[in-house]
């Protein structure tokens, strides 16, 4: 299996992130799609960054991070927002996240 590293645009940081989230491939992480994916980092604790999910974007498209531009990033920022919406709560701490994605707690709405 390949390191999630391995996609272009993709570096130590952010496979980190994915491992905390227990995605631990690039084969894992291209079979989830950016969207499932972003849901999961951000559920595991990471702060959301729209650069951060634009650039796994284009990382899984195989295109560079910078080639996202105009309308085509407007209609990712609507994306990136639903999914912070659904996955991010800023007021939840750390243990109620790990708790909540152990099924301990159910998740706020």
């Amino acid at each position: 299996m390949a390191p999630v590293s391995s996609i272009r645009n993709l570096g130590p940081s952010f496979e980190a992130a994915c491992a905390a989230a227990g995605i631990h491939s690039a084969e894992e992480l291209r079979d989830l799609g950016a969207d499932a994916a972003y849901s999961k980092i951000l559920q595991s604790g990471r702060r959301p960054h729209f650069i951060g999910y634009y650039v796994l974007v284009m990382g899984l498209q195989g295109r560079p991070w910078n080639d996202c531009k105009g309308e085509e990033k407007k209609a990712l920022r609507v994306r990136f927002d639903a999914i912070k919406a659904a996955s991010h709560d800023p007021a939840r701490s750390e243990l109620e996240r790990a708790l909540d994605a152990l099924g301990v707690i159910d998740r706020k709405a």
